[in-house]
């Protein structure tokens, strides 16, 4: 077996061990009588602070009908309550009851009580080993999941603001896309472009950004945040588009991800986006942000008659 090879296993062979000790292999985690999905949701709340339930779906990973119902069962059983935002008057944020800081107190007793219990077994040096050690590993973990560490040079970069040609390419993938699959005219790519080029000559406005997917020097993908065209401090997710060989690659979310985060730290209210009933995989993804369906109508404003969608995700 090669140094790697041997790495790889030894890595492999502590994590299924950690994974036991740890106690994730039973139905309850952290001597408490909820799933380790639960105790994780509780003690995120506890150090983040009040979060709406389409945060909490970014941070866990999961499902969002799995996030919805977990979290209908914390309010009901008194550990979460739900408080209007600050802000925004129809948004509901979740935060820690009375209860439910009594229950997050346990938990860090009980998870704290193991972690001294097993660094003692440890001499001082391999005690900041473990602490150093687990913390890069972690990283490492999450930068891999999200594919967001430096690329190679043939990989996928994401890059914000304008590059030259970018109107052109992105009005390509989206003409070319829509003329193939669902058989949109001129007309769509025509508004496509007029569009995007009138968004462009506003990306000085802090409300407004554009993110580019870029590959050997070729835009691949695109999504942009339009603050200003809606009003009511929402914001409009427009020009979401992969090329053919990127869909299915991860580099979607990461374009979504972005742009979440940019209307995040904007404290727009809301974001919204249009579609048709035919882009299930991208109803996929806008799902995973918290996006819902609120509005559904015949339309043909973009060249063919489709049942058109409004998505909402509160912020």
């Amino acid at each position: 077996m090669s140094p790697e090879s041997m790495l790889v296993e030894n890595i492999r062979v502590a994590s299924r061990q950690m994974v036991r000790e740890l106690g994730f292999m039973n139905h309850t985690l952290a001597g408490t009588q909820y799933s380790p999905s639960v105790v994780h949701t509780l003690l995120e709340i506890e150090v983040r602070g009040l979060m709406s339930a389409a945060q909490l779906v970014q941070i866990l990973e999961l499902e969002k009908s799995s996030v919805s119902r977990m979290l209908s069962k914390l309010v009901s059983v008194g550990e979460l309550e739900e408080k209007t935002s600050p802000e925004d008057a129809r948004t509901k944020l979740l935060g820690l009851t009375a209860q439910g800081r009594e229950t997050v107190r346990k938990i860090n007793e009980f998870s704290n009580e193991r972690v001294l219990g097993a660094l003692k077994k440890l001499d001082p040096v391999r005690q900041q080993s473990v602490s150093t050690g687990l913390i890069s590993y972690a990283g490492a973990l999450k930068a891999c999941r999200e594919n967001s560490h430096v690329q190679p040079s043939g990989g996928c970069e994401i890059v914000s603001g304008y590059l030259p040609g970018m109107i052109g390419r992105i009005t390509e993938m989206h003409g070319t896309y829509y003329a193939r699959e669902h058989q949109f005219t001129s007309v769509f790519e025509s508004k496509v472009a007029a569009g995007l080029a009138d968004f462009s000559t506003h990306l000085e406005s802090p409300s407004n950004q554009i993110w580019l997917a870029v590959m050997n020097e070729r835009i691949v993908g695109s999504v942009a945040i339009d603050g200003e065209d809606l009003g009511d401090n929402r914001a409009h997710l427009r020009w979401f588009i992969l090329d053919e060989g990127c869909r299915g690659t991860g580099v979607g979310k990461r374009l979504i991800s972005e742009a979440m985060q940019f209307c995040h730290e904007r404290k727009f209210s809301a974001v919204q986006l249009w579609a048709f009933n035919k882009l299930t995989a991208a109803r996929r993804l806008y799902e995973s942000f918290g996006f819902e369906l609120t509005k559904e109508w015949q339309g043909d404003q973009w060249g063919s008659l489709v049942t058109e969608q409004q998505f909402t995700c509160k912020l």
